[in-house]
């Protein structure tokens, strides 16, 4: 019995570190490169994208504003958009390019932060809200104004002096559950956005590590009086 109630609460543990956590990085959507022309539209909730590929059910439903922006690579040159070789290996081809403002919306929830990387060279700030609602609606949790990015420090062999590049981090930390995000703003590339944290991918925060590890040691110790209890039935 008291095995079952301490693995119940390490599966708690390590559930509420990750089950809230979605990232998206953009990668896959369609062939590599392309003409910025595919709009990601349901893609990551189940659905398609504006070229027909089907994608995860991730929950999260982008609309008709969100452009998959194609970043130059060594080699390859598509757009004036490049992530320099900075950031993530696996995330440099593509990203999220807004044509104006959008609603994302994540209906299951997430909680804690918000974080991506961003480049926003055209415009003095753009504003970023979290609702508790869907289509920007219910309270309001947070809001942050993101700055204008400064343009250089890229790879020349692979920005080509790309205007968009590079990519700067920022993390939203908010309370309760948010369910939808407002790009109040256009002319601007992110990429990936990470619901759920406060760190870019959802890696685990330090306290998060601390719960999972005292979860592991309650389900070990609970091994270790099991194991004594059977010897002395066993005697």
């Amino acid at each position: 019995m008291k095995k079952t109630i301490l693995t119940l609460l390490l599966v708690m543990l390590t559930t509420s570190a990750h089950a809230s956590v979605i990232y998206i990085d953009f990668e896959n959507i369609t062939s590599y490169p392309h003409n910025s022309d595919v709009t990601i539209d349901s893609y990551y909730n189940g659905g398609v994208s504006s070229d027909g590929s089907m994608g995860p059910n991730l929950g999260v439903n982008f609309g008709s504003g969100s452009l998959l922006l194609c970043l130059n690579t060594f080699g390859i040159s598509c757009t004036n958009a490049s992530r320099g070789g900075f950031g993530i290996a696996s995330s440099q081809r593509n990203a999220l390019g807004l044509i104006a403002s959008e609603i994302v919306n994540v209906a299951a929830g997430f909680d804690t932060g918000f974080s991506f990387v961003y480049s926003n060279p055209a415009n003095s700030g753009i504003a970023l809200s979290l609702y508790d609602g869907v289509d920007a609606r219910g309270n309001l949790l947070a809001r942050a104004v993101l700055p204008a990015t400064v343009v250089g420090r890229c790879d020349p062999r692979i920005s080509l002096g790309a205007e968009f590049c590079p990519f700067f981090q920022f993390s939203l930390v908010f309370n309760g559950i948010a369910r939808s995000v407002f790009f109040d703003g256009s002319n601007v590339a992110f990429d990936d956005l990470t619901f759920g944290s406060t760190r870019i991918g959802g890696i685990p925060e330090p306290a998060s590590w601390a719960m999972m590890i005292a979860g592991f040691g309650l389900v070990g110790a609970a091994k270790r009086r099991r194991r004594v209890h059977t010897d002395v039935i066993t005697i």
